[in-house]
C-alpha cells in the first residue's frame, strides 16, 4: 500500500533539516519565481537595495516581530553562516575577557557551542546530561548559575537527542542566550526571557541560507569595534541586515512562511496546538506496552519537533527505514552520531504525514512480532 497520493510524487519528508516547507509557500514561490509581482524579474535577480526587496525585508522583520510579540528593544537581524557561525559570534561579541560564560549542555548542539566558545574565552559547564546520553533536562529551578558571568547559554530543542525545554531558567540580570534553531516559530515564546535568540531557518522558519538573530539592543554595546565587520552584531544592526548582500531568496521564503503561520495556521498558538497533536500521535505509540519501540528522551522533556527512538536491533532499524521509504515516508534515519530513528515533525509536516507514519509503525511492529 502506497500511503502518498498517486497524483503526487511528493513524499512525507521527515528530514531534520533542510526540512519540509509548507506546500502553500512552495506553490506561491513557484508561481512568482520567474517574475516577482511588479518587478519584471525574479526575486533572485533583483538588487538587495531595491525598493522591492526592501519591502520584503521589512515584511519579514515585521512578521517575526508580530508572531513573537517582540518588544521594540530587540533588533531582528538576518545573517548567514547558520548555528556554526553563531557559536563563534556570540562569545566574540558578548563574552568579556575578564569573565566567563555559563553553558547548559543538554545535547550535541549545546556541546558543540560550548566547545567553540572555549576556544575564544572562559566557559563553565553548569549542567550536562552527558552521563545519561542526553536523555533528560535539568529542572530550571535547580540550576545554579553564576550571575557574574557574561551570559548563560542553552539550546531550546536538541534535534539529535530529541529533548526540548518547556520552561527556561530565570536568570535575572544574567543574559540568557538561546539556540532556537529547531523550534523558533513552532510555539509561543516570551522573548523577554532572553538576551539573544537565534535560529538557522531550515527547520521551521524557511530554507537553508538565512539565520535569524534576535538580540536585545543594549547587548549591541558589547560588540567591540576591532571585530571584523561581518562578525560584529552592532555592524549588522547599523546596516539593517545589509552589511553584505543578504540571502535574498531565503529571506523572501521566510517572509512567506511567517505569512502562512499568521494567516493560515492561527499564529503561534495555532501551530503549537497542531505540533502537540502530531507529537502525541507518535509518543502514544512509543508508550504502548509491547516495548518494540524505545523512545530516547525521558517523558518530561520529549521534543515536539524531533521524535527519537530505537528498535530492538540495528538490522530492524535499517529494515524499518527502507520499508518506510518505500511507502513514501523518508529521511527517518537518526543522526549519524547516534543512529536509531528520528522523525522530525516541524511546522510544515501535515498531520496526515504523522498519521501515516504512526500507522506504518504499528503495522511494522505487528508484522515483526508475529514473525517471532
Amino acid at each position: 500500500m502506497n500511503i502518498v497520493p498517486e497524483t503526487s510524487s511528493r513524499v512525507f519528508n521527515f528530514s531534520s533539516g533542510p526540512a519540509a516547507l509548507p506546500l502553500p509557500v512552495l506553490e506561491r514561490a513557484r508561481d512568482e519565481l520567474l517574475e516577482l509581482p511588479g518587478c519584471g524579474a525574479s526575486i533572485m535577480e533583483i538588487s538587495h537595495r531595491s525598493e522591492a526587496f526592501s519591502r520584503i525585508l521589512e515584511s519579514a522583520q515585521a512578521g517575526i516581530r508580530q508572531l513573537l510579540d517582540l518588544p521594540e528593544n530587540y533588533e531582528v537581524l538576518f545573517l548567514q553562516g547558520g548555528a556554526r557561525l553563531q557559536f563563534a559570534m556570540i562569545p566574540m561579541n558578548l563574552l568579556a575577557a575578564d569573565s566567563h560564560a555559563e553553558f547548559i549542555v543538554s545535547g550535541s548542539w549545546s556541546e558543540k557551542a560550548r566547545d567553540e566558545a572555549a576556544g575564544l574565552g572562559t566557559v563553565r559547564t553548569c549542567w550536562t546530561g552527558l552521563d545519561g546520553a542526553f536523555c533528560q533536562l535539568p529542572d530550571p529551578a535547580e540550576l545554579e548559575l553564576d550571575e557574574t558571568a557574561s551570559y548563560a547559554y542553552l539550546t531550546s530543542n536538541e534535534t539529535i537527542q530529541g529533548v526540548q525545554f518547556d520552561e527556561f531558567p530565570a536568570t535575572g540580570n544574567l543574559p540568557l542566550i538561546c539556540d532556537a534553531s529547531s523550534d523558533l516559530l513552532s510555539r509561543p515564546l516570551d522573548c523577554q526571557q532572553f538576551g539573544l535568540i537565534y535560529a538557522c531557518a531550515q527547520k521551521n522558519v524557511g530554507p537553508a541560507g538565512v539565520t535569524v538573530v534576535i538580540i536585545r539592543k543594549d547587548l549591541l554595546e558589547r560588540s567591540r569595534a576591532e571585530l571584523p565587520g561581518y562578525l560584529n552584531y552592532a555592524e549588522h544592526a547599523r546596516h539593517g541586515s545589509r552589511y553584505n548582500t543578504p540571502p535574498t531568496f531565503a529571506i523572501y521564503i521566510l517572509d512567506l512562511v511567517c505569512q502562512w503561520i499568521a494567516n493560515e495556521m492561527g499564529g503561534l498558538a495555532g501551530i503549537d496546538q497542531l505540533n502537540r497533536e502530531k507529537a502525541e500521535l507518535l509518543y502514544d505509540l512509543l508508550d504502548e506496552p509491547s516495548g518494540f519501540y524505545q523512545g530516547h528522551a525521558k517523558t518530561s522533556c520529549r521534543s515536539r519537533m524531533n521524535v527519537t527512538f530505537r528498535l530492538p536491533n540495528p538490522d530492524l532499524e535499517s529494515q524499518f527505514i527502507q520499508s518506510a521509504a518505500e511507502q513514501g515516508l523518508t529521511s527517518l534515519a537518526g543522526h549519524r552520531s547516534v543512529g536509531g530513528i528520528r522523525a522530525s515533525i516541524y511546522n510544515a509536516m501535515p498531520i496526515e504525514g504523522v498519521v501515516a507514519l504512526r500507522d506504518f509503525m504499528a503495522d511494522f511492529r505487528d508484522k515483526q512480532m508475529e514473525a517471532t
